[in-house]
């Protein structure tokens, strides 16, 4: 009931202190005001006015109530609802490009680098309620895994379903990635246009070069970020496949091309990163996501309910009640 109301002059609330002072100074008059006289008996003085005496302390207690809510009253209660309006006035496009090579699914990441990145990516795309964002896969070619949408449900969907398979053309097409993303974004028109592109080789396949690619990118006002993922040395990678299907495994020098992907994330207005391990990833996507903020356009409506009125009348109503009492009832006794 009274978790709205507030009070704009709370400073006020100090005259409270008259009440106290005024209770010792009515007791002191009171006292002062009261002779006394030694008798052996009061049989003869006992009479049914001795009850309504009694009773004309309620006029001061009638007018100490006045005094306290018309303090209150002066103090300005009201109550507060709080009504607030969102609009996202600047929208973001993000396309994350992804690499699905075979080395992807090497372990020096856990459990290996292709299952961490889904997992980091799956959090980012939840932190990311007001844009929208595509999927793009990449090996020796690229393809669109989801068109750019606000569904997340839909992206979080295909993200999940990413994963290596021997029907993309093996190798590694950084070019054809980038190019495959800002094809997905050219046409948006979204103030802000941002593709993340994630690679843990060398550009050594498809028929797009990669600084073409980055000059698109430019071209249509489109900023990329970069990533290396991958440990500094050497990694547990996929070598060969066994007649089973899986893989045999052996360690490998890691190498990814820095240059390359620090050159195209500079030209665009982007940065480059360098993941080595599952939390430097989780940390990369979290500074992409401060840096690539959503401007939110909230408006607050405050309606205000002055409450000192009712206050105010009964104040009134007491002190009325008091003087009828003083000049009808209790008027021989004060």
């Amino acid at each position: 009931m009274f978790e709205n109301i507030e009070f704009l002059n709370k400073e006020l609330f100090w005259f409270l202190l008259l009440i106290p002072i005024a209770i010792l100074w009515y007791v002191f008059k009171h006292n002062k005001q009261t002779a006394e006289l030694k008798i052996s008996s009061v049989k003869g003085f006992k009479s049914s006015s001795s009850f309504w005496s009694k009773l004309r302390h309620l006029l001061f207690i009638f007018r100490l109530l006045a005094l306290g809510l018309l303090i209150t009253a002066l103090a300005r209660p009201r109550t507060v609802d709080v009504s607030t309006k969102t609009k996202t006035t600047r929208g973001i496009d993000i396309v994350m490009s992804i690499d699905v090579s075979a080395s992807m699914l090497a372990k020096d990441l856990r459990p290996n680098r292709l299952e961490a990145l889904k997992e980091v990516a799956a959090d980012f795309i939840d932190g990311r309620p007001n844009d929208r964002i595509g999927l793009v896969e990449y090996a020796g070619e690229a393809y669109t895994k989801t068109p750019i949408t606000s569904d997340k449900s839909i992206v979080q969907r295909s993200l999940r379903d990413i994963k290596y398979n021997t029907i993309i053309e093996g190798g590694t097409a950084i070019g054809m990635g980038l190019a495959t993303s800002v094809n997905r974004l050219k046409d948006s028109r979204a103030k802000s246009k941002v593709i993340i592109l994630l690679t843990d080789g060398v550009n050594n396949s498809g028929f797009i070069d990669p600084k073409i690619a980055s000059e698109l990118a430019v071209e249509y006002g489109i900023k990329v970020y970069t990533i290396g993922l991958g440990t500094n040395g050497m990694a547990l990678s996929p070598t060969s496949i066994n007649p089973n299907g899986t893989f045999r495994y052996s360690r490998q020098q890691v190498e990814i091309d820095e240059d390359l992907l620090e050159e195209i994330a500079e030209a665009t207005g982007g940065k480059y990163f360098r993941a080595t391990n599952n939390k430097k990833l989780a940390e990369i996507y979290e500074e992409i996501n401060k840096l690539e903020k959503t401007e939110i356009e909230e408006k607050r409506y405050y309606n205000y309910e002055e409450k000192y009125r009712p206050l105010v009348v009964l104040a009134g109503l007491l002190l009325l009640i008091e003087l009828l009492l003083r000049y009808t009832i209790f008027r021989s006794f004060v």
